[in-house]
């Protein structure tokens, strides 16, 4: 394998790439996939097809429904509530920094410098005023959602999926819309909690693919971290009121705010739950379907959404549809972080349990069924026994037939534990009728 295909698969063009080449075998990869053939070379030696990370990326984005013919994020914020929503944000804090250090040098260079929030809304667009109308064609505006599962492979939305900083070039977005730019883009941390608060981005052309150019984000982030951490120290204030995470994997339910934990009824976190997991919003009409198929009185959902509106506080929760206005994590969006870097252990050891157990919303089980499926696929992929041995041991999986056979394979068959998940295997047949 040639030193290229060892490098960084973060990096999209690296020194001795020809840009214009790259550009067509991408695209032959794009088209070829969205098309349907989905046994592409993974790394690029000689001149071959795409990087593991973006081909991973295109998987997910298909997965989640995106059209690759779609026009960029749709807009979630705007006006007044964008305006309240930034102010209160943390990234307010470092957006001054940032402008220093990268926005002033672009607006003459042709590129464009964004800020997003965790969930991938486009908070601060800065830059080029000719690139930046350009960008208004695929809605690459302040206050549109550019996360992966709503836009497919970008690089905004796939550092926040993965947590790590990355490059995508051209036709390396799964939006076709976007293949005349490239984008290098960072997660920002909170410096005490550790947590994403969102991901800083310079978008333009070919070369904004470049290797220094990720190193020029990097540093950025940095800084901004510094910065944020700085302000934490001197006025914690602002970056409390945007901090929340919702816990839902497992009976007992609990929404820590401001550093206060809550109890909620399962009704409220059913509510909190699908909202986070619906970040464009949900109409009464809809959320009802989804919390009963009876087809809950939208009526009651309203009065149950005012109750949620006093937990979270007056500018927590948007309506017209409703919609989350505070940054929510949840230990749902941990796992699937875990499960999108292919970290099985850290998964497992992030799902403690299943999602809202007596949970008999549709929606709920819908996103219950997804999420151990993903889970318990990732693992059988893996064949790690000790991995296997927790996952058989859980109430998810101690019943799983396929994960129990992938335990016995990974185990020594002198060893005395091969006899007892022969045994088990056993026990497990005669139950199922096998």
């Amino acid at each position: 394998m040639s030193t290229v295909a060892q490098g960084s698969p973060w990096v999209a063009v690296r020194p001795d790439d020809d840009v214009n080449q790259l550009a067509r075998r991408v695209s032959f990869a794009h088209r070829s996939f969205v098309e349907g053939v989905d046994r592409l070379p993974t790394v690029r030696p000689g001149g071959l097809s795409v990087r593991s990370v973006v081909l991973d990326s295109w998987r997910r984005s298909r997965s989640s429904g995106v059209d690759p013919d779609g026009f960029g994020g749709a807009l979630e914020l705007d006006g007044p509530e964008l305006e309240r929503y930034r102010a209160t944000h943390p990234t307010a804090l470092i957006w001054p920094a940032v402008r220093k250090l990268l926005v002033e040098d672009a607006a003459d260079a042709g590129l464009l410098v964004a800020i997003s929030d965790a969930r991938g809304r486009l908070l601060w667009v800065d830059g080029d005023p000719k690139v930046r109308d350009r960008a208004v064609g695929m809605n690459f505006v302040e206050g549109a959602d550019w996360s992966e599962d709503r836009v497919g492979t970008n690089a905004p939305g796939t550092a926040l999926a993965l947590d790590h900083h990355v490059q995508i070039f051209g036709a390396e977005h799964f939006s076709r819309a976007v293949h005349e730019f490239s984008c290098t883009a960072a997660p920002v941390h909170d410096p005490l909690s550790g947590r994403i608060i969102g991901a800083i981005d310079i978008t333009g052309g070919p070369r904004v693919a470049a290797p220094e150019v990720l190193s020029l984000i990097r540093a950025t982030v940095l800084a901004a971290e510094s910065e944020l951490r700085l302000h934490l120290l001197d006025a914690p204030a602002p970056l409390d009121a945007t901090t929340a995470r919702l816990q839902v994997l497992g009976p007992g339910p609990t929404l820590t705010l401001n550093g206060e934990r809550i109890r909620l009824s399962q009704r409220h976190a059913e509510i909190l739950l699908l909202l986070a997991d619906h970040p464009e919003g949900l109409s009464a009409d809809h959320l009802a379907m989804l919390l009963d198929e009876s087809e809950l009185d939208p009526v009651t959902v309203r009065a149950e959404l005012s109750r949620v509106r006093k937990i979270l506080g007056a500018n927590g929760l948007g309506s017209r549809p409703y919609r989350l206005l505070i940054e929510l994590d949840t230990d749902v969006a941990e796992v699937r972080r875990a499960l999108a870097r292919g970290d099985a252990a850290a998964a497992l050891r992030a799902y403690p349990a299943a999602v809202l157990p007596r949970s008999l919303a549709p929606g709920i089980a819908d996103l219950r069924a997804e999420l151990r499926g993903r889970l318990r696929a990732t693992l059988l992929a893996a064949g790690d026994r000790r991995l296997l041995a927790r996952w058989t041991s859980s109430v998810d999986g101690r019943d799983d037939l396929a994960a129990w056979t992938a335990y016995l394979s990974a185990l020594d068959p002198q060893s005395s534990m091969y006899a007892q998940v022969q045994a088990q295997l056993i026990l497990i047949d005669h139950k199922l009728g096998i």
